[in-house]
Protein backbone atom coordinates (compact mmCIF):
# COMPACT_ATOMS: atom_id res chain seq x y z
CA UNK A 1 0.00 0.00 0.00
CA UNK A 2 1.27 2.99 -0.91
CA UNK A 3 2.75 5.40 1.98
CA UNK A 4 0.57 8.58 2.14
CA UNK A 5 1.81 12.11 2.00
CA UNK A 6 0.49 13.22 5.49
CA UNK A 7 0.07 11.42 8.68
CA UNK A 8 -3.19 11.83 9.95
CA UNK A 9 -5.42 9.29 12.38
CA UNK A 10 -8.55 8.18 11.36
CA UNK A 11 -9.83 8.35 15.02
CA UNK A 12 -9.44 12.32 14.52
CA UNK A 13 -11.59 12.20 11.56
CA UNK A 14 -14.71 10.18 13.62
CA UNK A 15 -13.83 12.83 16.33
CA UNK A 16 -14.15 15.59 14.20
CA UNK A 17 -17.60 14.03 12.46
CA UNK A 18 -18.57 13.25 15.94
CA UNK A 19 -18.45 17.53 16.87
CA UNK A 20 -19.87 18.68 13.24
CA UNK A 21 -22.79 16.18 14.03
CA UNK A 22 -23.18 17.73 17.36
CA UNK A 23 -23.63 21.35 16.04
CA UNK A 24 -25.56 20.43 13.23
CA UNK A 25 -25.80 23.19 10.22
CA UNK A 26 -27.28 23.49 6.96
CA UNK A 27 -26.12 21.85 3.82
CA UNK A 28 -23.67 23.38 2.01
CA UNK A 29 -23.31 23.86 -2.09
CA UNK A 30 -23.58 19.88 -2.86
CA UNK A 31 -27.09 19.95 -0.86
CA UNK A 32 -26.06 16.79 1.00
CA UNK A 33 -27.30 17.18 4.82
CA UNK A 34 -25.85 15.56 8.03
CA UNK A 35 -28.59 12.92 8.07
CA UNK A 36 -27.53 12.15 3.99
CA UNK A 37 -23.86 11.94 5.14
CA UNK A 38 -24.47 9.79 7.84
CA UNK A 39 -26.20 7.22 5.78
CA UNK A 40 -22.83 6.05 4.17
CA UNK A 41 -20.80 7.19 7.03
CA UNK A 42 -18.05 4.70 6.79
CA UNK A 43 -16.89 5.23 2.76
CA UNK A 44 -18.02 9.29 3.71
CA UNK A 45 -15.33 9.59 6.22
CA UNK A 46 -12.94 7.26 4.62
CA UNK A 47 -12.83 9.61 1.80
CA UNK A 48 -12.07 12.58 3.87
CA UNK A 49 -9.26 10.86 5.69
CA UNK A 50 -7.64 9.56 2.41
CA UNK A 51 -8.35 12.92 0.53
CA UNK A 52 -6.79 14.68 3.43
CA UNK A 53 -3.91 12.34 3.97
CA UNK A 54 -2.35 12.24 0.18
CA UNK A 55 -2.85 15.81 -0.05
CA UNK A 56 -5.28 15.77 -2.86
CA UNK A 57 -8.35 16.85 -0.49
CA UNK A 58 -9.65 20.16 -2.12
CA UNK A 59 -12.23 22.08 -0.29
CA UNK A 60 -15.82 23.10 -2.26
CA UNK A 61 -16.64 26.59 -2.75
CA UNK A 62 -18.52 27.73 0.63
CA UNK A 63 -22.70 28.38 0.03
CA UNK A 64 -23.50 32.18 1.20
CA UNK A 65 -26.67 32.86 3.08
CA UNK A 66 -27.80 36.27 3.93
CA UNK A 67 -29.31 36.41 7.83
CA UNK A 68 -30.85 39.19 9.55
CA UNK A 69 -29.27 41.11 11.71
CA UNK A 70 -30.75 42.12 14.86
CA UNK A 71 -30.18 45.76 14.47
CA UNK A 72 -31.92 45.08 10.88
CA UNK A 73 -29.91 44.23 7.61
CA UNK A 74 -28.53 41.01 6.95
CA UNK A 75 -25.65 39.11 7.11
CA UNK A 76 -23.59 37.30 5.16
CA UNK A 77 -23.04 33.71 6.30
CA UNK A 78 -20.38 31.08 4.63
CA UNK A 79 -21.71 27.41 4.55
CA UNK A 80 -19.08 24.81 3.92
CA UNK A 81 -19.96 20.90 2.95
CA UNK A 82 -20.06 18.55 5.80
CA UNK A 83 -17.35 17.28 4.04
CA UNK A 84 -15.29 19.90 4.42
CA UNK A 85 -16.77 21.00 7.96
CA UNK A 86 -15.45 17.46 9.24
CA UNK A 87 -12.08 18.26 7.77
CA UNK A 88 -11.85 22.13 9.08
CA UNK A 89 -12.49 20.30 12.07
CA UNK A 90 -9.45 17.87 12.38
CA UNK A 91 -7.67 20.86 11.75
CA UNK A 92 -9.69 23.16 14.34
CA UNK A 93 -8.96 20.49 17.00
CA UNK A 94 -5.05 19.97 16.06
CA UNK A 95 -4.80 24.35 16.35
CA UNK A 96 -6.56 25.07 19.33
CA UNK A 97 -4.73 22.79 21.31
CA UNK A 98 -1.42 24.30 20.37
CA UNK A 99 -2.80 28.07 20.39
CA UNK A 100 -5.02 28.44 22.66
CA UNK A 101 -2.72 28.70 25.64
CA UNK A 102 -1.01 31.96 23.80
CA UNK A 103 -4.38 34.01 23.65
CA UNK A 104 -4.44 36.76 26.30
CA UNK A 105 -6.56 35.94 29.21
CA UNK A 106 -9.31 38.93 28.03
CA UNK A 107 -10.01 36.80 25.11
CA UNK A 108 -13.27 34.72 25.44
CA UNK A 109 -15.28 34.19 22.07
CA UNK A 110 -14.47 30.45 21.33
CA UNK A 111 -12.08 29.21 23.67
CA UNK A 112 -12.20 26.12 25.95
CA UNK A 113 -13.43 27.07 29.67
CA UNK A 114 -14.30 30.45 28.39
CA UNK A 115 -17.80 31.92 27.78
CA UNK A 116 -19.51 35.01 26.58
CA UNK A 117 -20.74 35.21 30.33
CA UNK A 118 -17.58 35.46 31.93
CA UNK A 119 -16.74 38.30 29.46
CA UNK A 120 -20.06 40.26 30.45
CA UNK A 121 -19.40 39.38 34.47
CA UNK A 122 -15.42 40.66 34.12
CA UNK A 123 -17.12 44.01 31.76
CA UNK A 124 -19.41 44.41 34.72
CA UNK A 125 -16.83 44.49 37.51
CA UNK A 126 -14.24 46.70 35.87
CA UNK A 127 -17.28 49.32 34.37
CA UNK A 128 -17.51 49.53 38.11
CA UNK A 129 -13.63 50.34 38.55
CA UNK A 130 -13.37 52.62 36.06
CA UNK A 131 -15.32 55.78 34.58
CA UNK A 132 -15.03 55.45 30.75
CA UNK A 133 -15.27 52.64 27.84
CA UNK A 134 -13.94 52.39 24.34
CA UNK A 135 -16.87 50.39 22.92
CA UNK A 136 -14.81 48.88 19.51
CA UNK A 137 -16.60 47.95 16.41
CA UNK A 138 -14.30 46.17 13.61
CA UNK A 139 -15.85 46.95 10.06
CA UNK A 140 -16.50 43.67 8.77
CA UNK A 141 -14.56 41.86 10.08
CA UNK A 142 -14.55 38.55 9.32
CA UNK A 143 -14.63 39.84 5.52
CA UNK A 144 -11.46 42.03 5.88
CA UNK A 145 -9.08 39.46 7.54
CA UNK A 146 -5.64 39.62 5.27
CA UNK A 147 -4.44 36.49 4.23
CA UNK A 148 -0.96 37.30 4.12
CA UNK A 149 -0.96 38.60 7.56
CA UNK A 150 -2.95 35.61 8.80
CA UNK A 151 -0.61 32.94 7.16
CA UNK A 152 2.28 34.73 8.99
CA UNK A 153 1.06 34.57 11.98
CA UNK A 154 0.16 31.15 11.66
CA UNK A 155 3.36 30.18 10.59
CA UNK A 156 5.07 31.76 13.49
CA UNK A 157 3.08 28.85 15.66
CA UNK A 158 2.70 26.10 13.24
CA UNK A 159 5.06 23.82 10.94
CA UNK A 160 2.61 21.30 10.43
CA UNK A 161 2.69 20.98 6.32
CA UNK A 162 -0.91 19.74 5.80
CA UNK A 163 -2.63 22.55 8.25
CA UNK A 164 -0.85 25.03 6.92
CA UNK A 165 -1.87 23.25 3.24
CA UNK A 166 -5.20 23.03 3.99
CA UNK A 167 -5.96 26.31 5.58
CA UNK A 168 -4.31 27.83 2.91
CA UNK A 169 -7.10 26.67 0.20
CA UNK A 170 -9.78 27.35 2.42
CA UNK A 171 -8.81 30.67 2.79
CA UNK A 172 -9.10 31.14 -0.96
CA UNK A 173 -12.21 28.67 -1.37
CA UNK A 174 -14.44 30.44 -3.86
CA UNK A 175 -18.16 31.94 -2.51
CA UNK A 176 -21.01 30.41 -4.01
CA UNK A 177 -23.99 33.35 -3.90
CA UNK A 178 -27.22 33.42 -3.57
CA UNK A 179 -27.94 33.34 -7.23
CA UNK A 180 -25.88 30.29 -8.20
CA UNK A 181 -22.68 32.73 -9.27
CA UNK A 182 -18.88 31.71 -8.25
CA UNK A 183 -16.92 34.64 -6.87
CA UNK A 184 -13.34 34.36 -5.93
CA UNK A 185 -12.60 35.11 -2.67
CA UNK A 186 -8.41 36.86 -1.68
CA UNK A 187 -9.05 37.89 1.98
CA UNK A 188 -11.46 37.05 4.80
CA UNK A 189 -11.90 34.00 6.11
CA UNK A 190 -16.55 33.45 6.14
CA UNK A 191 -18.08 33.54 9.13
CA UNK A 192 -19.91 30.11 9.67
CA UNK A 193 -17.01 28.38 8.36
CA UNK A 194 -15.82 25.61 11.51
CA UNK A 195 -11.85 27.24 11.21
CA UNK A 196 -13.15 30.63 11.36
CA UNK A 197 -13.30 31.48 14.59
CA UNK A 198 -9.70 30.43 15.65
CA UNK A 199 -8.12 31.81 12.98
CA UNK A 200 -9.48 34.93 13.97
CA UNK A 201 -8.77 34.92 17.10
CA UNK A 202 -5.06 34.34 15.93
CA UNK A 203 -5.02 37.13 13.71
CA UNK A 204 -6.72 39.29 16.83
CA UNK A 205 -4.21 37.80 19.17
CA UNK A 206 -1.58 39.72 17.38
CA UNK A 207 -3.47 42.53 15.72
CA UNK A 208 -5.11 43.71 18.75
CA UNK A 209 -4.66 41.66 21.95
CA UNK A 210 -0.32 41.76 21.82
CA UNK A 211 -0.21 45.46 20.65
CA UNK A 212 -2.45 46.43 23.98
CA UNK A 213 -0.14 44.50 26.12
CA UNK A 214 2.73 46.33 24.49
CA UNK A 215 1.50 49.71 24.43
CA UNK A 216 -1.58 50.61 26.59
CA UNK A 217 -0.91 47.99 28.87
CA UNK A 218 -2.58 50.02 32.30
CA UNK A 219 -6.19 49.01 29.57
CA UNK A 220 -7.64 46.53 30.15
CA UNK A 221 -10.73 45.00 27.51
CA UNK A 222 -12.17 41.96 27.18
CA UNK A 223 -12.35 41.07 23.90
CA UNK A 224 -15.34 38.11 22.29
CA UNK A 225 -13.79 37.39 18.83
CA UNK A 226 -14.47 41.10 17.20
CA UNK A 227 -16.45 42.09 19.74
CA UNK A 228 -14.27 44.24 21.77
CA UNK A 229 -14.59 46.73 24.61
CA UNK A 230 -11.57 48.63 26.82
CA UNK A 231 -11.90 50.30 29.79
CA UNK A 232 -10.32 53.76 30.52
CA UNK A 233 -10.01 56.23 33.49
CA UNK A 234 -10.84 59.45 31.56
CA UNK A 235 -12.04 60.59 28.55
CA UNK A 236 -9.03 61.98 27.18
CA UNK A 237 -7.81 58.55 27.58
CA UNK A 238 -10.49 56.93 25.60
CA UNK A 239 -9.67 59.40 22.60
CA UNK A 240 -6.18 59.18 22.79
CA UNK A 241 -6.61 54.93 22.54
CA UNK A 242 -9.14 55.40 19.83
CA UNK A 243 -6.82 57.42 17.74
CA UNK A 244 -4.52 54.95 18.45
CA UNK A 245 -5.78 52.23 17.65
CA UNK A 246 -7.27 53.63 14.11
CA UNK A 247 -3.85 53.17 13.18
CA UNK A 248 -3.27 50.08 13.98
CA UNK A 249 -6.02 48.65 12.50
CA UNK A 250 -5.59 50.37 9.14
CA UNK A 251 -1.87 49.43 9.27
CA UNK A 252 -3.56 45.60 9.75
CA UNK A 253 -5.61 46.39 6.86
CA UNK A 254 -8.87 46.53 8.91
CA UNK A 255 -11.20 49.62 9.39
CA UNK A 256 -12.79 51.24 12.88
CA UNK A 257 -16.63 51.19 12.21
CA UNK A 258 -16.98 55.48 12.46
CA UNK A 259 -20.15 55.44 13.63
CA UNK A 260 -20.41 52.44 15.68
CA UNK A 261 -17.31 52.46 17.38
CA UNK A 262 -17.98 55.18 20.30
CA UNK A 263 -17.20 56.28 24.13
CA UNK A 264 -19.24 55.46 27.01
CA UNK A 265 -19.27 57.25 30.53
CA UNK A 266 -20.34 54.52 32.88
CA UNK A 267 -23.03 56.88 34.65
CA UNK A 268 -24.29 55.83 38.02
CA UNK A 269 -24.82 56.77 41.93
CA UNK A 270 -21.47 57.22 42.41
CA UNK A 271 -20.26 60.10 39.51
CA UNK A 272 -21.54 63.76 38.37
CA UNK A 273 -21.07 64.88 35.28
CA UNK A 274 -22.94 64.36 31.97
CA UNK A 275 -22.13 63.02 28.57
CA UNK A 276 -24.15 62.42 25.57
CA UNK A 277 -23.47 58.74 25.37
CA UNK A 278 -24.23 56.73 28.81
CA UNK A 279 -24.79 53.28 27.14
CA UNK A 280 -23.47 50.17 25.26
CA UNK A 281 -24.28 46.89 23.78
CA UNK A 282 -22.06 44.05 24.63
CA UNK A 283 -22.33 40.45 23.60
CA UNK A 284 -26.79 40.36 23.91
CA UNK A 285 -26.48 42.48 27.20
CA UNK A 286 -27.00 46.12 27.32
CA UNK A 287 -24.82 48.08 29.57
CA UNK A 288 -26.58 51.72 31.03
CA UNK A 289 -27.58 53.67 34.01
CA UNK A 290 -30.49 51.81 36.18
CA UNK A 291 -31.93 51.40 39.40
CA UNK A 292 -30.99 48.46 40.80
CA UNK A 293 -31.46 46.76 44.45
CA UNK A 294 -28.72 47.01 47.38
CA UNK A 295 -28.78 45.66 50.27
CA UNK A 296 -30.28 48.35 51.93
CA UNK A 297 -31.85 50.64 49.50
CA UNK A 298 -32.67 51.10 45.90
CA UNK A 299 -29.58 52.97 44.15
CA UNK A 300 -28.26 54.04 40.59
CA UNK A 301 -25.90 51.50 38.96
CA UNK A 302 -23.89 50.88 35.47
CA UNK A 303 -25.03 47.37 34.91
CA UNK A 304 -26.08 45.34 32.25
CA UNK A 305 -29.71 43.47 31.63
CA UNK A 306 -30.79 41.86 27.87
CA UNK A 307 -30.56 44.24 25.52
CA UNK A 308 -33.36 45.64 23.65
CA UNK A 309 -32.43 43.99 20.42
CA UNK A 310 -31.76 40.79 22.08
CA UNK A 311 -35.27 40.87 23.64
CA UNK A 312 -36.95 41.94 20.33
CA UNK A 313 -35.55 38.50 19.02
CA UNK A 314 -36.44 36.68 21.91
CA UNK A 315 -40.07 37.95 21.26
CA UNK A 316 -40.20 37.53 17.59
CA UNK A 317 -39.58 33.63 17.57
CA UNK A 318 -42.15 33.09 20.21
CA UNK A 319 -44.60 34.46 17.84
CA UNK A 320 -43.24 32.54 15.55
CA UNK A 321 -44.29 29.53 17.59
CA UNK A 322 -48.23 30.50 17.22
CA UNK A 323 -48.94 28.82 20.48
CA UNK A 324 -52.12 30.24 20.77
CA UNK A 325 -53.51 27.88 17.89
CA UNK A 326 -51.80 24.78 19.22
CA UNK A 327 -55.33 24.18 21.07
CA UNK A 328 -55.00 20.16 20.72
CA UNK A 329 -52.15 20.48 23.04
CA UNK A 330 -51.93 20.35 26.68
CA UNK A 331 -50.01 22.57 28.93
CA UNK A 332 -47.32 19.98 29.98
CA UNK A 333 -46.62 19.28 26.07
CA UNK A 334 -46.33 23.16 25.07
CA UNK A 335 -43.81 23.54 28.13
CA UNK A 336 -42.06 19.98 26.84
CA UNK A 337 -42.08 21.61 23.18
CA UNK A 338 -40.40 25.17 24.34
CA UNK A 339 -38.84 24.54 27.81
CA UNK A 340 -35.59 23.72 25.59
CA UNK A 341 -35.52 27.07 24.11
CA UNK A 342 -36.83 29.01 27.54
CA UNK A 343 -34.31 27.75 29.65
CA UNK A 344 -31.45 28.58 27.26
CA UNK A 345 -32.25 32.47 27.18
CA UNK A 346 -33.17 31.65 30.98
CA UNK A 347 -29.59 30.20 31.52
CA UNK A 348 -28.13 33.38 29.62
CA UNK A 349 -30.29 36.45 29.80
CA UNK A 350 -31.25 36.01 33.16
CA UNK A 351 -27.40 35.88 34.70
CA UNK A 352 -27.49 39.53 35.41
CA UNK A 353 -30.68 41.77 35.89
CA UNK A 354 -33.11 39.08 35.50
CA UNK A 355 -36.27 41.19 35.97
CA UNK A 356 -35.25 42.85 32.11
CA UNK A 357 -35.97 39.36 31.33
CA UNK A 358 -39.14 38.32 32.72
CA UNK A 359 -40.58 41.38 30.99
CA UNK A 360 -39.41 39.93 27.57
CA UNK A 361 -40.72 37.03 28.49
CA UNK A 362 -44.34 38.83 29.41
CA UNK A 363 -44.95 37.65 25.25
CA UNK A 364 -45.42 33.88 26.25
CA UNK A 365 -47.36 34.50 29.07
CA UNK A 366 -50.03 36.15 26.78
CA UNK A 367 -49.78 33.59 24.27
CA UNK A 368 -50.92 31.15 26.99
CA UNK A 369 -53.98 33.47 27.60
CA UNK A 370 -54.88 33.06 24.28
CA UNK A 371 -54.21 29.84 24.23
CA UNK A 372 -56.68 29.34 27.18
CA UNK A 373 -59.28 31.78 25.52
CA UNK A 374 -59.34 29.48 22.43
CA UNK A 375 -58.89 26.11 24.28
CA UNK A 376 -61.50 26.69 26.75
CA UNK A 377 -65.23 27.39 25.68
CA UNK A 378 -65.85 28.69 29.04
CA UNK A 379 -63.24 31.38 29.26
CA UNK A 380 -64.33 32.79 25.87
CA UNK A 381 -64.46 36.48 26.17
CA UNK A 382 -63.41 36.83 29.70
CA UNK A 383 -59.63 37.41 29.61
CA UNK A 384 -58.81 38.67 33.14
CA UNK A 385 -60.16 35.11 34.21
CA UNK A 386 -58.04 34.15 31.73
CA UNK A 387 -55.17 35.87 33.03
CA UNK A 388 -56.21 34.72 36.59
CA UNK A 389 -56.22 30.85 35.99
CA UNK A 390 -52.72 31.50 34.01
CA UNK A 391 -51.66 33.05 37.62
CA UNK A 392 -53.04 30.25 39.52
CA UNK A 393 -51.11 27.16 37.42
CA UNK A 394 -48.15 29.07 37.44
CA UNK A 395 -48.06 29.28 41.27
CA UNK A 396 -49.18 25.88 41.20
CA UNK A 397 -46.87 24.39 38.61
CA UNK A 398 -43.79 27.32 39.00
CA UNK A 399 -41.42 25.22 37.44
CA UNK A 400 -43.55 23.91 34.19
CA UNK A 401 -42.43 26.62 32.07
CA UNK A 402 -38.79 27.20 32.25
CA UNK A 403 -39.35 31.34 32.47
CA UNK A 404 -42.04 31.65 35.64
CA UNK A 405 -38.94 30.66 37.91
CA UNK A 406 -38.01 34.26 37.00
CA UNK A 407 -40.72 35.81 38.46
CA UNK A 408 -42.80 36.62 42.21
CA UNK A 409 -46.11 35.48 43.22
CA UNK A 410 -48.54 37.39 41.80
CA UNK A 411 -47.17 39.56 38.73
CA UNK A 412 -49.37 37.64 36.10
CA UNK A 413 -52.38 39.25 37.13
CA UNK A 414 -50.70 42.84 36.82
CA UNK A 415 -50.60 41.99 32.88
CA UNK A 416 -54.25 41.22 32.35
CA UNK A 417 -55.37 44.72 31.10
Amino acid sequence: MRAKSFVISKREVWEAFKEVKDNQGAAGVDGQTIEEFEQDIGNNLFKVWNRMSSGSYMPSPVRRVSIPKQGGGTRPLGIPTVSDRVAQTVVKRYLESRLDPLFHPNSYGYRPGKSALDAVAVARKRCWQYNWVLDLDIKGFFDSIDHQLLIKALRHHVDCPWVLLYIERWLVAPVQLEDGTIEERTQGSPQGAVISPVLANLFLHYVFDVWMRRHHAGIPFERYADDVVCHCRTLQQAQALKQALEIRFADCRLMLHPEKTKMVYCKDARRGGSYPVTSFDFLGYTFRPRMVQGPYEHFCGFTPAISNKAAKAIRTEMRSWRLHRKTDKTMKDLANMFNPILQGWVNYYGRFTKSWLTRAMWTLDRYLVRWFLAKYKSLRGHKVRAWNVLQRTAERHSTLFAHWKLSKRGTWTTRAV
